[in-house]
């Protein structure tokens, strides 16, 4: 077959418009379109040294010319750089010139080759483009590996071969060594009765070596040369012909050339892992369907990798390499199809399907029956079925649907019992032993399934009607098995002359309804468990921070609004705080946190970390100090981390000092404008021992509001936390308007910013201004009236 790489790679060529077949075609054309620029680029190099000419000048002579000719500007092309790269010695008479259209299809495949992505793609182009047209029906590459040959890529021979001739070890067949130690290729003519060595200018001399070689078929031509790169041996080919041939001069330059170009082809990487064509030559020698299925890297399902030619006449043809998904391959059996495939290759067992698609007809080709699917490595798997059902596969079938039933008959006028073959297995016993008559079972059975046994029996001779029960029937070597009973009586005008039934062995069944019995007994318990934590976590939490406090006045003119929102998932009760408390020396802590994870050890951790906080603040320290000694208490405490800001205000001052311990930063709104305040780069609580945490300062004036707040508030799912805080302070200057904290907290928690269902905690405090009323006065008919205070005074 002639590769036509003008043709391929023209404007003509359709584009597929989707999925997997348009990336395939694409990637066709790409590669064809590379090989043609690679060609004309080449030429154009050529004609640009020799001709004095810019690059430009010469592509637009080349053009030119192959105007003038009729030639395309691929021809052109390969006839410059062939005629650059003939021998040039004036000493040695030039070598007949080979056919233009030989000369320039071969140098249009050398191109391909060398554009190849790996040594398989590349083997495979010199023999279709190249080889093949002069008869050659296979090629083989090896690449010299530490004294040894190793298969880097072959074409036009089978798997099973391939694999058998991976390695070449030091003693390899005498045409291999000479190759080898003299660099020069074997010309081996086959049945014509002789086989020339070196370049073919002598006689031919008889080969004798008996040793067999790869791919040969007896009288057989083939080639062995050495492939060369950079001056070095770098391995060896084997061209192969299906019969005897002669090789004459033509026939020899044009094989060496393309070898010349096998060399280059060996730096590309190996094509495919071995085992995988093992597999295509197995499918191939079965007589049913079989089907070779491997992981798309692109969609990470399964697609045709190779079927067999039963395969191929029982589904009507496959499609083109480019689109063989499981949908259009099988178009009515690819959903059920997909799930054997990940089972098998999940539980590494082979899977079984009677019929697909399961309990319904389909279209033709028709269903797919006694489905089977093997895993085959990482990334491959085996399908096969058959066309129409096999007895012999749906005679086992049936058995194996009745080893668990036996059938037994009972006489009670003096007859025998008769048990089938099943029966005797299920009660343990061999068929030397006499059948057990219903009526001598209680013997057998476990002591509390007596009265069952009892009511079976009563019902069938007394009632006369057909009855069941499970019994426990105890085996020989003391092991319980749970057996079915169903009988109907057998009747003689109104008398009962016997039983006839079935015993069915339920003992996997029975166990599990015990084992499913024991893990619901277990879940609820578990599930009554978790309930009861939720709730008591819950109530703690609510307890330690309520969902809302009332607006506070606090020392120095401070307004104080606090809001907690609990996570939106049920039973995820988090670790946020927050606080807000006058201390002794008149300073105020205002500080959030969140301690990492849910639930109630999430919960007991927060309530320790905040109540340490309260306490060590009345120390009177500086912020610093207190987070660094809550550090000490979060290594601790249950090994969590958390992260935290804890602020202390001086009315006198006016001043803030705090410290982050990991935390976002603080929101500071002034005149209507909201920023956020550069937090120190310090870590996070419960990370390292004896960690200095840095403070911060600013000055805080009458009108400014602070606001703290958690993560909940501002994170999303598939959004930066920059992005969440550019909003943050859109939206607080937004709502900042007025001055009220309480409408800044319900603002901001009512805008929805996070999306992440977490919790949040929120508290803006606020100082005012000289004057202002207080949280603790009421308009009455637009009048301003001062409530009472708290202790009625």
């Amino acid at each position: 077959m002639e590769v036509d790489v003008a043709d391929s790679a023209g404007a003509s060529v359709p584009r597929a418009t989707s999925g997997f077949a348009g990336l395939a075609a694409e990637n066709r054309r790409l590669r064809a379109e590379t090989a043609r620029r690679r060609l004309v680029d080449l030429a154009t190099g050529v004609l640009a040294a020799q001709l004095g000419l810019s690059t430009i000048e010469a592509y637009d002579h080349l053009t030119a010319l192959a105007d003038a000719t009729g030639l395309s500007a691929e021809d052109l092309a390969a006839d410059v750089v062939n005629g650059v790269a003939a021998p040039g010695d004036p000493r040695v008479t030039p070598p007949e010139p080979l056919p233009s259209g030989l000369a320039r299809r071969l140098r249009r495949t050398a191109v391909a080759a060398e554009a190849a992505e790996d040594v398989g793609d590349g083997v495979h182009t010199l023999l279709e483009g190249g080889l093949a047209p002069l008869g050659a029906d296979s090629l083989w590459l090896w690449r010299t590996v530490d004294g040894c040959l190793r298969l880097a890529g072959h074409a036009g021979v089978g798997a099973a071969e391939a694999t058998a001739w991976q390695w070449i070890p030091p003693a390899a067949p005498g045409p291999f060594r000479g190759a080898l130690a003299e660099n020069t290729p074997v010309w081996m003519e086959g049945a014509l009765g002789a086989a020339a060595q070196g370049e073919g200018r002598g006689p031919a001399v008889e080969a004798d070596d008996p040793t067999p070689l790869p791919g040969a078929r007896p009288g057989a031509g083939r080639a062995v040369l050495p492939l060369r790169r950079r001056g070095a041996t770098v391995g060896v080919a084997l061209v192969g012909w299906p019969g005897p041939v002669a090789f004459g001069t033509a026939l020899r330059r044009a094989v060496g050339g393309l070898m010349d170009v096998a060399a280059a082809v060996l730096d590309r990487p190996d094509d495919e892992e071995p085992g995988a064509p093992v597999l295509v030559d197995v499918l191939d020698a079965l007589a049913h369907p079989g089907a070779l299925l491997r992981t798309d890297t692109v969609t990470g399902e399964p697609v045709l990798e190779h079927a067999n030619e039963a395969a191929q006449t029982a589904l009507g043809g496959i499609p083109p390499a480019e689109d063989r998904s499981l949908e259009r391959v099988f178009p009515h059996t690819h959903g059920e199809l997909a799930r054997l495939v990940l089972r098998a290759r999940h539980t590494r067992h082979p899977q079984h399907a009677p019929h697909l698609p399961p309990g319904r007809a389909a279209p033709p080709p028709g269903p797919l029956l006694d489905v089977r699917v093997l895993r085959a490595g990482a990334e491959r798997a085996v399908v096969l079925w058959h066309a129409a059902s096999d007895p012999g596969i749906a005679t086992g079938r049936a058995v194996s649907r009745l080893q668990s039933v036996a059938t037994f008959q009972d006489s009670l006028t003096g007859g025998d019992t008769v048990w089938s073959e099943q029966a005797y297995a299920l009660f343990g016993m061999s068929r030397d032993e006499a059948a057990l008559p219903l009526l001598a079972l209680r013997g057998r059975i476990h002591r509390e399934d007596g009265d069952a046994l009892t009511d079976l029996l009563r019902t069938l001779t007394d009632r006369r009607s057909g009855a069941q029960a499970v019994l426990r029937i105890v085996l020989p070597e003391g092991s319980v098995r749970h057996v079915r009973v169903a009988a109907e009586p057998l009747l003689e005008e109104d008398t009962v002359t016997g039983f006839v039934g079935v015993y069915q062995d339920v003992s996997a069944t029975r166990r599990t309804e015990l084992a499913l019995t024991a893990t619901f007994d277990h879940l609820t318990a578990v599930r009554d468990q978790a309930e009861l934590r939720h709730q008591l976590a819950l109530q703690l939490q609510q307890a330690i921070v309520p969902e809302a406090t009332a607006l506070r006045e606090l020392p120095g003119g401070l307004t104080v609004a606090a809001r907690y929102r609990p996570a939106a998932e049920e039973y995820q009760v988090g670790g946020d705080w927050y606080d807000v408390l006058p201390l002794p020396s008149g300073k105020v802590l205002v500080t959030v946190g969140d301690i990492a994870g849910h639930g109630i050890d999430s919960v007991t951790g927060m309530v320790a970390l905040r109540n340490a906080q309260r306490a060590l603040a009345f120390t009177g320290r500086p912020p610093g100090q207190l987070m660094s000694w809550l550090n000490e208490v979060t290594l601790r405490t249950d090994g969590s981390t958390a992260t935290s800001v804890c602020a202390l205000y001086d009315p006198e001052s006016g001043e803030l000092v705090w410290s982050s311990a990991g935390h976002l930063p603080l929101l500071l709104v002034r005149d209507g404008r909201a920023r956020l305040l550069d937090p120190p780069q310090d870590i996070l609580l419960g990370a390292v021992p004896a960690y200095t945490y840095e403070e911060r300062r600013t000055a805080l004036r009458a009108g400014d509001t602070l606001l703290l707040y958690t993560d909940g508030l501002v994170e999303r799912r598939h959004d930066g936390i920059g992005a969440g805080l550019a909003r943050l302070v859109a939206a607080a200057g937004r709502l900042a308007a007025g001055g009220s904290p309480e409408r800044l907290v319900d603002g901001l928690l009512g805008t929805e910013m996070g999306d992440t269902d977490d919790d949040t905690s929120v508290v803006a405090v606020r100082v005012r201004h000289p004057g202002e009323p207080t949280a603790d006065d009421t308009r009455v008919a637009g009048v301003v009236v001062n409530s009472p205070d708290a202790d009625g005074s």
